[in-house]
């Protein structure tokens, strides 16, 4: 109750607090993937922190290589491998503050798998991937996070040599790095998020390279990790942009094991990257800060070695 003056004290008001917002810490979550069989466990780690993965619950199904998208509160995961010939077309989200399980979103307009998610706060696009059909795809398509619904068309990529790609975000835009298909590529290039329409080349990396992870915060993307047939086959190199200029990338700093598919999960400060390949499956995590180019240091361990991993977060840089 106020006092006679009207006043609340500080304790009275916390203990008649209704409506007063929750902290929720920059969470990160690394979904599906490959050990030696398909997973459907979802990990989490707290970016802000260090530590191991712990867990978050279970995917619908055992999925590898998703695309994931998220906004400050749900994290959406859509395609990928349910079993080694079957490219799924389904879209599942679940709420990131709260452990369990995932609910039905909608499908995407094919099967896919080998696609690329990056969002900002309203809306997630997945890129190319090589669909049902075999052959690589430069489509992009699109859905609105906060609803559920099947997917729409975006537009198409500049680079058809690109699935197995990376993806980062700002608020307003939206970077591809790289891809494979016939040959590597090493062509970055740019979409408006909030329109829908094909993306512009934006420069090139300093390699042709595929299965990257990038991450960003709201002004500067990384791009890490990576494999080609040029020796050595799996790649530590950390390469930087401006997101909102256009150019090469630059030197960053490496990871502290080279390898491929790195699933990352960023806050507006620190990109964490996730397990991977370097010949076989590893369950190293590493981070950079990255406003402040220098390599990668050891974050904590995956619960299980693991590659074909799916990574989100609640801050990333299309969120700030």
């Amino acid at each position: 109750m106020p006092n006679y003056q009207g006043v609340w004290s500080l304790s009275t008001q916390y203990q008649n607090r209704t409506g007063w917002p929750t902290y929720v810490p920059p969470i990160g979550l690394f979904a599906g993937g490959y050990t030696t069989a398909r997973t459907d466990t979802v990990q989490q780690i707290f970016i802000s922190t260090t530590g191991n993965a712990t867990d978050f619950g279970d995917y619908s199904v055992p999925t590898r290589n998703m695309a994931g998208m998220s906004s400050s509160t749900r994290a959406v995961f859509a395609g990928g491998f349910s079993n080694d010939f079957i490219y799924s077309n389904v879209i599942s989200y679940t709420t990131i503050a709260e452990t369990g399980s995932f609910t039905d979103f909608g499908d995407l307009l094919v099967g896919t798998a080998n696609a690329t998610g990056l969002s900002n706060s309203e809306r997630g696009v997945l890129s190319a991937s090589n669909p049902s059909s075999g052959s690589p795809s430069t489509a992009m398509e699109y859905i609105t996070i906060a609803t559920t619904g099947n997917s729409a068309d975006f537009g198409d990529l500049v680079d058809t040599t690109a699935y197995y790609n990376g993806a980062c975000a700002s608020p307003t835009r939206g970077l591809f790095f790289g891809g494979q298909y016939t040959s590597y590529s090493n062509v970055i290039q740019y979409i408006t998020i909030d329109t829908t329409g094909n993306a512009t080349d934006f420069g090139d990396m300093s390699q042709s390279i595929s299965s990257v992870g990038a991450g960003s915060s709201s002004t500067i993307g990384l791009v890490a990790g990576g494999y080609n047939l040029n020796s050595p086959n799996y790649k530590n190199n950390i390469e930087k942009v401006t997101i909102a200029s256009t150019g090469n990338s630059v030197d960053f700093g490496d990871l502290t094991q080279g390898r491929s598919s790195p699933a990352p999960a960023s806050s507006s400060l620190r990109l964490v990257f996730g397990g991977g390949s370097a010949g076989s499956r590893v369950n190293t995590m590493d981070y950079v800060t990255i406003a402040t180019s220098g390599n990668a240091t050891d974050f904590g361990d995956l619960l299980a070695a693991m590659d074909s991993m799916s990574g989100v977060s609640n801050a990333h840089g299309g969120l700030s």
